[in-house]
């Protein structure tokens, strides 16, 4: 399997993740004002699915496009208005059901990415949208949706 340049983290809504969902994990979107990172997707990249209302990681899925801008309605936003318009093509690789996304209150505290936030204060590292995560934390989230899945 080939390896990704970019660990991705993708923190969305559930009811966005389950849009994704419909799609097959195809396509995915991010918001407006994450253009910049959005533009250093490459195929090959990988992500993860955080979801914050259930404190759950989601699953793994691998880029398979260069990103690029549509303003299809396809993803919903709140408050203010955002068609997700920065999207790249994905494939899905380690998809949980929801019942199954691992708890990051469990795992989240271990993570390397966190380290950078006081502990009790852990999960402040995964507010907004679109995240980099080093590659041992993605691996560790892969290797648990795996485990999760053979279950």
């Amino acid at each position: 399997m080939p390896r990704g340049k970019t660990y991705w983290m993708i923190s969305t809504s559930l009811d966005n993740f389950r849009l994704s969902k419909d799609r097959d994990f195809t396509l995915q979107g991010v918001k407006t004002h994450q253009r910049r990172k959005a533009q250093r997707m490459e195929p090959g990249d990988r992500l993860v699915y955080y979801i914050p209302d259930l404190h759950g990681f989601a699953g793994t899925c691998t880029v398979t496009s260069k990103c690029f801008e549509s303003h299809d309605a396809i993803w919903k936003s709140e408050g203010k208005h955002d068609d997700y318009p920065w999207r790249v093509n994905i494939e899905p690789v380690a998809i949980l059901a929801e019942q199954s996304f691992l708890n990051a209150l469990e795992i989240g505290p271990r993570l390397e990415y966190v380290k950078k936030w006081p502990p009790e204060l852990w999960f402040l590292a995964f507010q907004g949208n679109l995240h980099i995560l080093p590659r041992a934390d993605f691996e560790l989230l892969e290797s648990e949706s795996r485990k999760t899945l053979k279950i």
